[in-house]
């Protein structure tokens, strides 16, 4: 692909060097490669030099933290002036967990 053709503009060309393993060295360096791509390298693993798979890092699991994580002050999970009401039904609901 040309960065530039006269029919569609500009473009914008992508380079990224990936790690390449075989299979068989996979199988020999297993943990070190699986610490590499826990550290957010992308290993494309081959078989007679012909990419087959890639091992890269797991993503994380989407959590929802809501709009004010990180904006303001912790606040504690019992209000003041309820005498620990709050923990009770905390404890009911949860019951032998």
């Amino acid at each position: 692909m040309a960065p530039f053709s006269e029919d569609q503009g500009p473009q914008i060309v992508i380079i990224m060097a990936m790690k390449q393993m075989s299979i068989q060295a996979l199988k020999a360096r297993l943990s070190g490669a699986v610490a590499e791509a826990e550290s957010g390298q992308t290993i494309v693993i081959t078989r007679h030099n012909e990419p087959v798979a890639q091992l890269t890092p797991a993503g994380a699991r989407h959590v929802h933290r809501g709009r004010s994580v990180g904006t303001s002050r912790l606040r504690p999970a019992i209000r003041p002036g309820t005498k620990g009401r709050y923990l009770a039904v905390l404890a009911e609901d949860r019951g032998n967990r």
